[in-house]
């Protein structure tokens, strides 16, 4: 007899069928996690007043097109100095949607800009609309 034919196989045995639905059910979860992290690091618009709105008349220092979120940043004439408030906007696609493009705001810009504002009574607030000099909506969410 040969030693070689009898020896035992090192193959291991093919895992029972419950044990591969466990490893399928833990991989789907682990996949719905990592699709789950994008939103939840998404933050919230619960920093601003959605019961209050604030029209602005300031000059644009920079428009980002940016994601997740798009941003103004306004400098407003308070007296004999200026405040930079951040305007905060929706995503690129949104926007977009909306008829902005990443061009749509030059700096040195006049715009009238309708916020609501931050809680917090800080210079920053969320988009709700824009009028350029002449009366011409800039965009704006419905």
């Amino acid at each position: 007899m040969h030693t070689c034919c009898h020896r035992p196989s090192r193959l291991a045995p093919s895992p029972p069928r419950r044990a591969s639905s466990r490893r399928l059910a833990v991989l789907f979860r682990t996949f719905g996690l990592l699709m789950a992290l994008p939103a939840a690091a998404h933050h919230s618009f619960v920093m601003f007043d959605n019961n209050k709105a604030q029209t602005l008349v300031g000059t644009v220092k920079d428009f980002q097109w940016t994601n997740p979120h798009c941003f103004i940043q306004l400098l407003v004439p308070m007296g004999n100095s200026s405040a930079e408030w951040s305007v905060e906007m929706g995503s690129t696609a949104a926007l977009y949607r909306l008829g902005w493009r990443p061009n749509a705001l030059a700096a040195g810009a006049k715009i009238t800009v309708v916020v609501h504002p931050m809680r917090d009574g800080s210079a920053g607030g969320s988009f709700v609309s824009a009028v350029a000099p002449d009366g011409k909506p800039i965009g704006t969410y419905n």
